[in-house]
């Protein structure tokens, strides 16, 4: 997915994601593609925006609940995706949970 998300009316949470990453590959962009086509699939998922420079990389998820976001970390095929970027993909990484209680959006 690309571009700026669709997101519903308010309130919606969002989890955000930034991570510095590890030197090489070893199987992140796959994994990250296979995630995010994943989370789509999830009760409750509302869309996605993600940017990655060569250090720093920013994930933005939309859900329409906490009970969605906490059936998104407790999937099995996540828990996988957690434990290997924790080992091998991740030099550091922050994760917030946000509620939106205000949303605006521009367009030309």
């Amino acid at each position: 997915m690309s571009g700026i998300a669709k997101t519903p009316q308010l309130p919606y949470y969002a989890v955000i994601f930034t991570s510095q990453r590890t030197e090489g590959n070893r199987g992140y962009g796959e994994m990250a593609e296979k995630m995010v086509e994943l989370a789509s699939e999830q009760k409750g998922f509302l869309g996605v925006e993600s940017a990655r420079d060569n250090d720093l990389g920013i994930t933005v998820s939309y859900w329409e609940s906490l009970d969605a976001i906490k059936n998104w970390k407790e999937n099995a095929a996540h828990k996988v995706a957690q434990e290997r970027g924790k080992k091998e993909w991740y030099k550091s990484f922050a994760l917030r949970v946000c509620k939106v209680e205000r949303d605006n959006f521009f367009e030309m």
